[in-house]
């Protein structure tokens, strides 16, 4: 009887600390699962305000763009970093301005733009720029000019790389794209110490026909090259005059 009795105990405390054992264990997947969720609503929040944040800050860029003294408007619309077009490898230094053509007749400069963008996905090739200027004129960046693009081959790392939309085969750029291409090549070249001499073609990088225009009508390109001088002729005088302002 006395014997039933100790095994009673015995069993009551064994099933005492089992439940013991197991709600601790409980508790500590509640506390565990907590944690988690926690963890993954603060990831969600901070990825939220963080994107916020980027987008606030690349409204304000393509806001203020205008602001640059002597640039032509144009809008800021940057690709996600990613190997294929956009490796965000910094510049080592700008040396020079490389002039591009799609040679994609009729395209626009935002479904170029989107061209570059979709190779973080598709990973067809590596290809981009730093600017795309569409038929209309308008402008768009695509990747900050501290960063290299997949444009010009061997001079990716000192350079920065202008696509340019034509309308047909021949290449030729229509009146509004060719007076926005003058104008961001001679605000660059301004505000980058450079001159109409380190404005180049891809053709004269790697003999491609590219752009096909300025390398069929030789004459053509020299023309452009001395309305940049007149153009970064033009952008010291704005900043010049701006600067009296001030003073």
């Amino acid at each position: 009887m006395g014997q039933r009795r100790g095994h009673s105990r015995r069993d009551y405390r064994r099933v005492n600390r089992r439940k013991q054992r197991n709600r601790r264990l409980m508790l500590f997947g509640l506390v565990l699962l907590g944690i988690i969720f926690a963890a993954g609503v603060i990831k969600i929040v901070t990825g939220r305000i963080e994107d916020a944040r980027l987008d606030k800050l690349q409204a304000q860029v393509t806001q203020e763009n205008g602001s640059f003294i002597g640039a032509p408007p144009f809008e800021v619309n940057l690709l996600d970093v990613n190997e294929y077009s956009r490796p965000g490898i910094p510049l080592k230094k700008i040396k020079g301005i490389v002039v591009h053509y799609t040679a994609n007749p009729g395209s626009t400069a935002a479904e170029n733009r989107n061209y570059f963008e979709g190779l973080k996905d598709s990973h067809e090739t590596k290809v981009s720029s730093h600017f795309v200027i569409g038929i209309e004129g308008e402008i768009v960046q695509c990747i900050p000019s501290s960063e290299i693009a997949y444009a010009s081959n061997s001079r990716n790392d000192d350079t920065l790389s202008i696509e340019c939309c034509h309308k047909d085969e021949t290449g030729e750029f229509t009146e509004a794209t060719y007076d926005s291409l003058v104008k961001l090549v001679g605000w660059l070249c301004y505000r980058f110490g450079l001159e109409s001499s380190d404005v180049i073609r891809h053709y004269d990088v790697t003999e491609k026909i590219c752009p096909k225009y300025f390398v069929d009508q030789p004459d053509a390109w020299e023309q452009f090259k001395k309305d940049v001088d007149g153009q970064i002729q033009a952008v010291a005088e704005e900043v010049k005059a701006a600067d009296s302002k001030t003073e």
